[in-house]
């Protein structure tokens, strides 16, 4: 007998939302420890950017088709990149022990994999295929090809 698949009812059984939060709650813990001068820059940026974090993975888990949620899951990855930044100023400017930040950019790597993790699953998902969607790639290119040169101005 196979194992079955697990069941989600809310977004707060995902295992991504999980380590979501709980680096949330960390970085909250993190601005606190932040100087008075940053109480209305770095702090109020890390604690949007975690709070986005967490908001996203639940919006789209609400959407009904696999695609937005894909989005929101995207957005909440960027959240995630833009804390990793936060941590760098945090080093750069002596805020915090080196320890602390390693610690921290360490649980952001293993969320970057869940999350990158989640959004691998949602791509592949049955919902997904069975409906027959697929996110078709974008290609880019530096001109197009089909209008003259003196038009790609216009």
């Amino acid at each position: 007998m196979e194992p079955q698949p697990k069941k989600y009812g809310s977004f707060q059984d995902l295992d991504v939302y999980k380590a979501a939060r709980e680096f949330r709650k960390n970085i909250y813990k993190l601005v606190k420890q932040l100087p008075e001068s940053e109480k209305y820059n770095l702090n109020v940026q890390m604690r949007r950017a975690a709070l986005s974090l967490t908001n996203n993975i639940a919006e789209g888990h609400g959407r009904f088709h696999y695609l937005d949620n894909i989005r929101f899951v995207l957005i909440s990855r960027g959240s995630l990149a833009e804390l990793f930044d936060d941590l760098n100023t945090c080093e750069d400017e002596g805020y915090l022990p080196s320890v602390q930040i390693v610690a921290l950019n360490a649980d952001a790597t293993n969320l970057l994999r869940q999350i990158n993790g989640y959004i691998r699953y949602l791509r592949e998902s049955k919902a997904g295929n069975t409906l027959g969607l697929r996110e078709e790639p974008v290609r880019y290119s530096a001109a197009n090809e089909s209008l003259p040169l003196d038009e790609l101005d216009a």
